[in-house]
């Protein structure tokens, strides 16, 4: 195997690991002992579900999150210019993909170090392949402000660029205020507006459902603590 800085995949629930990634991952993680990650507990649990047997004592990993300082991220990669392949893993789905472990990539790129993108599930990239909206030009936002006013201006500023682009527009929420999120598109952005929802993909009571903001008006589903992308297109 290459010595790089292989970017792993994690599934994106309690989805079987045979469902989603590809054997040649398992092939991956066995080979290295350094890992970069953005939990140490779950990135410890995924591990063992892709092999049990795994002696996860004898790998080092190194937390990368809002916590970590500039110093220690510099030093993280160490290991990779003397010679040792590095892992990078975060909670769900593609790692550096609206995640820290960009930052990580970033410096990779930087000293000329290989980076290797394994194959995985991207809710991003599913939910627009589910949604029947523009794969050719979509722009992800992930989280929209907190504060209901701010809010409701962004959504309507997606919107327009849905009409003056052609764009399919994405963002997220946090699971508990998905149906504030909701309520603020119905009742905000035009009735022949399309919103798709897809929630729990890959997973059990996976929800891939495309309305206009006019027909989801009474028919939305509780969503509460699910995990859930936005979809607005025209």
């Amino acid at each position: 195997m290459e010595t790089a800085l292989y970017l792993i995949p994690v599934t994106l629930g309690e989805t079987p690991i045979e469902n989603v990634l590809p054997s040649y991952n398992k092939e991956v993680i066995m080979e290295i002992k350094h890992f970069i990650v953005e939990d140490i507990r779950s990135a410890r649990r995924f591990l063992k579900k892709v092999e049990k047997n795994l002696d996860i004592d004898a790998l080092q990993f190194y937390p990368l999150n809002k916590h970590t300082t500039p110093e220690e991220i510099s030093n993280f990669l160490n290991p990779l210019l003397n010679g040792y392949s590095m892992g990078v893993i975060s909670e769900a789905g593609c790692p550096a993909v609206a995640d820290p472990g960009a930052d990580i990539v970033a410096i990779a790129q930087r000293k000329n170090l290989k980076v290797v993108p394994l194959v995985g599930p991207s809710s991003i990239i599913m939910s627009v392949m589910g949604s029947g909206f523009n794969g050719q030009s979509f722009a992800f936002h992930g989280y929209l402000p907190v504060d209901s006013v701010d809010r409701v201006k962004k959504l309507k500023m997606l919107e327009q660029r849905v009409y003056a682009e052609d764009q399919t527009q994405l963002f997220i929420e946090t699971p508990y205020r998905n149906a504030k999120m909701i309520e603020d598109i119905l009742q905000n952005c035009k009735p022949q507006t399309k919103l798709c929802i897809a929630a729990n993909i890959t997973c059990e009571g996976e929800y891939i459902k495309t309305k206009t903001v006019k027909e989801w008006k009474g028919k939305v589903p509780n969503l509460a603590k699910i995990p859930c992308i936005f979809l607005l297109y025209r």
